[in-house]
């Protein structure tokens, strides 16, 4: 009689691995509070740990490719806007 593998979702993993990560429970308890062998969840622990510096190298990339300049611009006409707003109302009243 065969048994079928369990298969976890990613969120889950994430969740266990990051309670694992606060060490408030050891890992046989967090075994019996997520039903999972300690072994998984040591396993996922480190796989966590491995992969969370590409989760930081993305965030950058994505700040990389925003370019500045337009935004600068869009700074300085709403700035002339502005004060032209303010001239304007101490003309009228």
């Amino acid at each position: 009689m065969s048994t079928k593998r369990k298969k976890y979702a990613p969120n889950f993993k994430a969740k266990v691995a990051l309670e694992a990560l606060k060490e408030k429970q050891t890992l046989a308890e967090l075994s019996k509070r997520f039903e999972v062998h300690p072994t998984m969840i040591g396993k996922w622990k480190q796989e966590f740990l491995e992969r969370a510096s590409s989760v930081f190298a993305k965030a950058v990339e994505e700040q990389e490719l925003i370019d500045p300049e337009p935004l600068y611009a869009k700074i300085g006409r709403l700035e002339l806007e502005n004060d032209y707003l303010k001239k304007s109302l101490r003309k009228l009243g």
